[in-house]
């Protein structure tokens, strides 16, 4: 680490901090690249807004909050010591479970000492002619580095309340994105706002605990059994036993879940007896593979309408109440073009008498009170109240840094009409600028593990490579990234996805311009695409030295 001094007349001498690259947030993503960085001899720093490591499992503490992918599913590959030596105590890992593991990393390959905690970047600008990213915290700091490293998230970016009143109620007001840790709701009123997956798990657990739970559901998501329970040793003993195949087939595959067990027949040629026989299955195993029985259920509505028609069948037969068991099934979008939500019991609360579900869409709400909120129907009292509202994904945390490329553009100005990104990994007129899992690669429709590793490996080859041939600068061509978006929406055209109103096309955010972003191709293809990228001298990019180097 090197400091360089300012020379403004009148001002006392500004401390500049130089690294070779900067990486913002201390997530899985974060945690990794430091650790390849590092490896490759680079001096690199990562900046955490939170007290310690984790990322979505430092912030999201809410009741039941775990993982949707299978422990063992979920968790990094590229060290096999790593993996003989962590053991997962359930099927899907709890959040707790999930931060120890992010803790045991970051002590196992000592990566504490080049992260700065409770440390948020607030800007972060390019310099055309040295090549360099000034980045600026909250803490007063300035910091050059040649290569800036976005691991923000895709869902680190909490909604903020836009209901009339919000801020009126006098009771207790909790979000399940920024969960305190003391908080103890039994034998409250509680009014919760949202059926997200957070929602959801949030439901699911505090139900038995509270004295009345008041649901607030504007639009029902599908929801599939998880099946949790403790871990089978015979379980963790087979994916040891045959690691690298599974990893293979991870890589290879479309969303990176061996689990998932992707069917390759179509629904609409088996037969009624056969079809129902294999949704059967899929329901008692549990899980994302319920989605995915058949070839045709995510690009045909005939055959999508099949397993949405069982999966409401199971509902109906789960929730005694018939208009509470209506109100529970999606109407408005085909199934699984919302994230599929895996539960531990969700349908089931709704047959406790201290479950309440309020449909807004008949009654609105029309404003938080002091002691509740008000529906176009009625007046709701409690002692808490929940938002489970979800995030700004994708982009929202990115947002929320000035970022500044050439010529002082700004990306929130080059997306004002939606994320413009080659790959997924970069933006044309910001050089040097990564983002791991960024719009336009697989994402949030991919074991994020998975994608992460793979982003992060790209990252660092290119960064080696850069330096192998002695160039300080890639950016992605202006044509690369028109063709790469065009790719991307083309795609995902081709699906139902594009049919509902989710979070994956912004819908959940007003003003948000609705376009698909995340990459719908697979895991596999995409990795094909970016490794050929790479093959081809980085088709797509211009690789140069910066002027000031080049003089």
């Amino acid at each position: 680490m090197s400091d360089s001094k300012g020379t403004d007349a009148g001002k006392a001498p500004a401390k500049t901090t130089k690294y070779d690259a900067v990486i913002v947030g201390a997530g899985f993503a974060g945690m990794y690249m430091l650790h390849r960085l590092r490896g490759m001899g680079l001096n690199a720093h990562v900046f955490e807004a939170g007290s310690d490591v984790g990322g979505t499992w430092f912030w999201n503490r809410y009741p039941g909050a775990r993982v949707d992918i299978e422990s063992q599913e979920y968790s990094f590959s590229f060290s096999k010591d790593l993996e003989e030596e962590w053991q997962w105590t359930e099927r899907y890992a709890p959040q707790g479970e999930l931060l120890d593991y992010a803790n045991h990393i970051a002590d196992r390959f000592d990566l504490r000492r080049d992260i700065s905690f409770n440390t948020r970047v607030e800007s972060a600008r390019y310099d055309d002619q040295s090549g360099l990213w000034r980045i600026m915290t909250d803490q007063g700091e300035t910091i050059e580095a040649r290569y800036c490293v976005m691991a923000t998230g895709c869902l680190s970016a909490a909604k903020t309340p836009d209901i009339p009143g919000a801020g009126n109620f006098k009771g207790e007001t909790l979000s399940t994105a920024t969960w305190p840790d003391d908080t103890d709701l039994t034998g409250k009123r509680v009014g919760i706002i949202g059926t997200g997956s957070s929602g959801i798990q949030t439901i699911t657990t505090i139900a038995p605990q509270v004295e009345e739970l008041y649901v607030f559901q504007r639009t029902p998501n599908y929801s599939v059994p998880a099946h949790n329970r403790p871990l089978d040793p015979s379980v963790r003993e087979d994916w040891l036993a045959n690691r690298e195949d599974y990893r293979q087939q991870q890589r290879e595959s479309g969303i990176g879940i061996v689990a998932l067990e992707a069917g390759e027949d179509l629904a609409l040629e088996q037969s009624e007896e056969d079809r129902q026989r294999e949704f059967e299955r899929r329901w008692a195993k549990g899980g994302f593979c319920v989605g995915a029985p058949y070839a045709d259920t995510g690009v045909d509505p005939a055959a999508n309408k099949l397993l949405a028609d069982f999966v409401a069948g199971k509902i109906r037969g789960i929730v005694k109440d018939p208009h509470t068991a209506d109100l529970l099934i999606p109407k408005t979008y085909p199934f699984g073009t919302k994230r599929l939500v895996v539960d531990t019991g969700y349908f089931e609360v709704y047959n406790q008498d201290n479950v309440h579900l309020i449909d807004l869409n008949e009654t609105p709400i029309e404003t938080i009170t002091e002691t509740g909120l008000r529906t176009s129907e009625r007046d709701y009292e409690f002692d808490t109240l929940i938002y489970a509202i979800g995030f700004d994904a994708m982009t929202g945390a990115l947002d929320r840094i000035d970022i500044r490329g050439r010529d002082g553009l700004k990306l929130k100005d080059k997306w004002a009409a939606g994320p413009l990104t080659y790959l997924g990994l970069t933006v044309s007129g910001f050089p040097n600028m990564f983002m791991i899992t960024g719009p336009g690669s697989p994402s949030v429709l991919s074991n994020m593990i998975v994608s992460i590793e793979q982003h992060v490996d790209w990252i660092a080859d290119c960064i080696h490579d850069m330096g192998e041939r002695q160039l300080t600068v890639v950016e992605a061509t202006p044509e690369a990234e028109a063709e790469w978006v065009a790719h991307v929406n083309e795609i995902a055209d081709t699906t139902l996805y594009p049919q509902a109103n989710s979070w994956y096309l912004g819908a959940n955010v007003p003003g948000k311009p609705r376009v698909f972003m995340p990459y719908v191709g697979g895991v596999g293809v995409y990795r094909e695409v970016c490794d050929e990228v790479a093959a081809n001298g980085y088709k797509g990019f211009t690789l140069s030295r910066a002027p000031a180097e080049a003089s």
